[in-house]
């Protein structure tokens, strides 16, 4: 049966009357549905079950603690959730028209039939292909670059068959290019089961291994791997072992056990195949211990003794390793060492020394050539030197701000570089550069179907003064003859500004949706991600947290009083910590923003900082500061946005999240939302839209992706007074 807006919203209060025996009110909207009938849908509350915590001398009161449900399957909490689906359904059921539009324009952008370059990594070259409606990929490989003898090695459109959620990761073959290890997770809890397939029959191998990170690291011989296994309650993977193919996961052997909480584990092997790194990362320090690919019997060894607040990384090149670290250098350096010295930094030689106003970011090795990336008053840049001659050659575009990075080199002896290339009015483009002329070739731009032509596009990059006079750098893009920079245009502005994360402006055909109708957008740059150097970061993190929020509060007011955008139609993004961020920002600065979308949103700080049987909450401590220390507790909640919530009014809003949400759990906007409809003093319509499929990605398929743009698009909008 089809529901009609009216019956969900007769849904909605149906569902709660079961887990809110006696609400103290209800919150009533009245929703213009398209057949101009007009109906009230009535907002779930949630019913109050005070939960004492106490620490440092200090009372908090959680009313909505319920909500908690590790297993996801009490029904009195699904129930609560399918009818905050029900009743924004009711709310949105007028855009339902504007919806389906949004999401066939999004979905006319898109190539159905696109390829992937390929990308050599031993005797094959490697791609992907989507073809029509598939929602996922098939991945492919051929002796050359041209696909003459292409052949099919994963279709995941096979194997997502009778999932609601599928993602694979970790597509790696072996050495002599028979076999070929993946991980697939059909939950979106991001713990794979790892599957391996011979490659010449097809078929796959009887070993399956659980509870894992997702990827593997062949040894040398073919027939042993090594993986990471993750903890069952924090999915922290903290683990190495190694396995033989042919033998029971229980027989397999543990090489390495991290016993620091506050450490990521990973794994990666030499470019020359020679060597298997494990490597050890914290928010504020990191090392690897280094075994050898071809002992299968190889204990790891770490290079030096792990240091508090030292960060290094390596890449190896003949007998030398070369490494990136802040040795003496808050912004990074580049030193090297002779792999048998390596254990004394004392004999770690500088090759790019430390710069002030610069950070070096990565280093790629070649035979014959260095290739290093790095930042400049927010702008990274590659440059090629030559490791004989030592001249250098920058790698040059056009555009004022763009996005680049290597990737794929995985050849030693070769002369050119793969780059990709974006900006906010050019779409994703594959380079091959040659590195001793710096010639560019074009291997593949993005293609967008329609009417696009970048032409039709500006994108600005300036820089708006904070209120402790600190400059904040922020990229624009809008449509050339819809911008009138006159304070009429409406206006969506994004953040992230955690984690040292920096979020280089580049192209989205999904967002020529909104600027094709007149929106500016607007990246805020704000201090928590290293857009202006690792000091950037440092100035918005831990006890400087609140920098990332005024800095965001600041642009937004500055782009008003600059007639970039409406001052009664401004919009404001984010998710995940930018979520954090949307939250804060609401709770201080409620009155600039039209409406906020807040994605997969992490809110309660500080309840999640002190249970460390949430995933990921110890690793953590390095980014927002450990609250069983009382000079952290005070400062997290007070801007911890659940805590804060207070008795004002609040711009429209619409929070997603994902029932499966691995990282940020779905209890904490679900919480967040019950007491915002407990505190708000306004009308604003408040939506709460939970995938009872996905996790912290969202949806799985490409397609089904676009869905949720198209939602959120149309949710801002139709606030906009945007009606197609």
């Amino acid at each position: 049966m089809t529901r009609t807006p009216f019956a969900l919203a007769a849904l909605s209060l149906a569902i709660l009357s079961g887990c809110n025996k006696a609400p103290e009110e209800t919150h009533k909207n009245t929703v213009q549905v398209e057949s101009a009938q007009v109906v009230t849908a009535v907002a779930p509350i949630a019913k109050k079950v005070p939960h004492e915590m106490t620490i440092h001398g200090d009372t908090r009161i959680d009313n909505y603690y319920w909500l908690r449900d590790d297993e996801r399957k009490a029904p009195e909490i699904i129930s609560y959730l399918e009818a905050e689906n029900a009743y924004s359904e009711a709310m949105l059921a007028h855009t339902k028209t504007l919806q389906s539009s949004l999401f066939e324009e999004l979905k006319g952008r898109i190539q159905k039939d696109d390829d992937s370059v390929p990308v050599k990594d031993g005797e094959y070259y490697y791609s992907s292909q989507t073809r029509g409606d598939n929602e996922y990929a098939t991945y492919l490989r051929s002796s050359d670059f041209a696909g003459t003898d292409q052949e099919v090695i994963l279709d995941v459109n096979e194997l997502a068959k009778g999932h609601d959620y599928f993602a694979v990761s970790g597509l790696n073959v072996s050495p002599n290019d028979n076999l070929m290890a993946y991980g697939e997770d059909t939950v979106s809890r991001r713990v794979y089961n790892i599957k391996i397939k011979d490659l010449s029959t097809g078929k796959l191998l009887e070993d399956t291994l659980e509870g894992t990170s997702g990827y593997v690291v062949w040894a040398n011989d073919n027939k042993t791997v090594y993986y990471i296994k993750k903890d069952a309650q924090t999915l922290l993977g903290y683990q190495v072992y190694r396995h033989t193919l042919g033998t029971p996961q229980s027989d397999d052997e543990l090489v390495y056990e991290e016993t620091d909480t506050s450490y990521y584990t990973g794994m990666s092997k030499s470019k020359d195949g020679s060597e298997i790194y494990i490597w050890h990362s914290s928010t504020d320090a990191s090392g690897l211990s280094v075994l050898s690919a071809n002992d299968v019997d190889a204990k790891p060894k770490r290079l030096i003794e792990r240091e508090a607040n030292l960060e290094y990384s390596i890449s190896k090149l003949g007998n030398t390793y070369y490494i990136v670290t802040n040795l003496n250098a808050v912004n990074f350096q580049l030193m090297k060492v002779d792999i048998d010295k390596a254990g004394d930094k004392a004999n770690w030689q500088s090759v790019i020394p430390a710069r002030e106003d610069i950070k070096l970011e990565d280093v790629e090795l070649f035979d014959d050539y260095l290739v290093y990336q790095q930042r400049e008053m927010g702008q990274s840049t590659l440059i090629a030197r030559n490791l004989t001659s030592g001249k250098e050659l920058p790698l040059s575009f056009n555009d004022s701000a763009y996005t680049i990075n290597a990737y794929g080199n995985n050849e030693l002896n070769s002369d050119m570089l793969r780059v990709y290339y974006t900006s906010m009015t050019t779409p994703g483009s594959s380079y091959d550069v040659n590195l001793a002329t710096g010639e560019k070739t074009l291997l593949k731009q993005q293609t967008v179907l329609g009417d696009f032509n970048a032409d039709n596009y500006a994108s600005e990059r300036i820089f708006v003064t904070a209120r402790d006079g600190v400059k904040v750098p922020v990229s624009l893009v809008y449509r050339k003859e819809l911008f009138k920079k006159d304070g009429t245009n409406p206006l969506l502005q994004y953040g992230y500004g955690s984690y040292g994360a920096t979020m280089d402006p580049s192209f989205s055909s999904a967002r020529l949706t909104l600027l094709d109708r007149g929106f500016v957008f607007a990246i805020a740059h704000v201090r928590g991600s290293q857009m202006l150097g690792r000091p950037w970061y440092e100035a918005g993190k831990l006890l400087t947290k609140k920098n990332t929020f005024n800095d965001f509060v600041d642009v937004t007011k500055s782009l008003v009083e600059q007639k970039y955008g409406a001052k009664d139609s401004i919009f404001a993004q984010g998710g995940s910590a930018g979520g954090l961020l949307m939250g804060a920002v609401a709770n201080q600065a409620p009155e600039l923003y039209k409406g906020m979308v807040a994605q997969v949103a992490f809110v309660d700080v500080v309840t999640t900082m002190l249970d460390e049987t949430i995933p990921l909450t110890t690793n953590e401590y390095g980014e927002w500061g450990n609250p069983n220390e009382k000079e952290y507790y005070d400062y997290m909640l007070s801007y911890s946005p659940y805590d804060q919530v207070s008795k004002q009014d609040y711009p429209n809003m619409l929070v997603t999240t994902g029932l499966h949400d691995s990282q940020v759990q779905y209890f904490e906007p679900a919480k967040w939302v019950a007491k915002l409809r407990d505190y708000k003093t306004d009308d604003n319509k408040l939506l709460f839209k939970i995938d009872m499929e996905a996790g912290h990605g969202g949806a799985s398929g490409r397609f089904k992706r676009l869905e949720d743009a198209a939602l959120n698009y149309a949710f801002m909008l139709d606030l906009a007074g945007i009606k197609k």
